[in-house]
């Protein structure tokens, strides 16, 4: 499959997906913390961090993640998943609901159709990729969604993340076909913490009502300061919320 992957600590599984914006080293603030008290996994999408977007056949992120937690015996997971690893999570919950016990979800994504802001980033990233310019795509991403909380050192952190991310999918030859595996939320029973953040584009935080309405099981927090990733932005804070959120977890 040649998805990298790494795991640490013993415990409750806690699996960590990335947002499309960075790759598993987002999580590095919180890892250490988090791995003393749980069995923590993060895994790198294809085409992202130290993975290649590569593949023989069509796949799915879903696809890759079930394969990992299959292969290492995981069941019952708290999966926290920021952006794109929150739709991705929630596609798991749907197909393969003895895979998650409980639901973390950082400005989730999950497909709806994109408002005029969203279409405008899209367009504007395609823009610059067709011209060349990947370092304006690169400027064009940590601006969008970085919030008023993340400062240089954070800025300079995504824009490395991301670049990684465009060069690996720039260069894949042959381009691989990635899909997505249906949602479907009136059929996930796993409790679930939906987080969004004030100063995210409306597109995330419109979804997250969505999805916290169509739950079984969920909370919806808002957190005021918070941008579309608030796990880089204020990575202590997110530390506390999923220690709270996740205290007496068994899996």
């Amino acid at each position: 499959m040649g998805v990298w992957f790494e795991e640490a600590g013993s415990g409750a599984p806690v699996v960590l997906l990335h947002s499309s914006a960075a790759d598993a080293r987002m999580w590095d603030p919180l890892w250490v913390e988090l791995a003393a008290r749980f069995r923590v996994v993060r895994l790198d999408f294809r085409g992202f961090g130290r993975s290649p977007w590569a593949a023989q056949e069509p796949y799915t992120d879903a696809g890759d993640v079930a394969e990992v937690l299959d292969g290492l015996g995981v069941r019952g997971a708290a999966v926290v998943g920021a952006s794109h690893g929150g739709r991705v999570a929630l596609e798991v919950a749907t197909a393969r609901p003895d895979l998650v016990g409980q639901l973390v979800l950082l400005a989730a994504g999950m497909g709806l159709p994109p408002t005029p802001e969203l279409r405008a980033f899209g367009q504007a990233e395609n823009a610059f990729i067709e011209a060349g310019d990947v370092e304006g795509a690169v400027r064009l991403n940590v601006d969008t969604w970085l919030g008023p909380e993340a400062g240089e050192a954070e800025r300079i952190w995504v824009a490395e993340m991301q670049r990684n991310a465009f060069e690996l999918q720039l260069a894949a030859d042959p381009e691989p076909t990635a899909g997505h595996l249906p949602i479907d939320l009136a059929a996930i029973t796993a409790p679930a913490l939906v987080v969004s953040g004030a100063h995210d584009l409306p597109y995330f935080r419109e979804t997250a009502r969505v999805i916290a309405a169509g739950l079984a099981s969920a909370d919806l927090v808002e957190l005021g300061w918070a941008g579309h990733l608030p796990a880089v932005e204020r990575p202590a804070e997110v530390t506390r919320l999923l220690l709270d959120r996740l205290d007496g977890f068994s899996g």
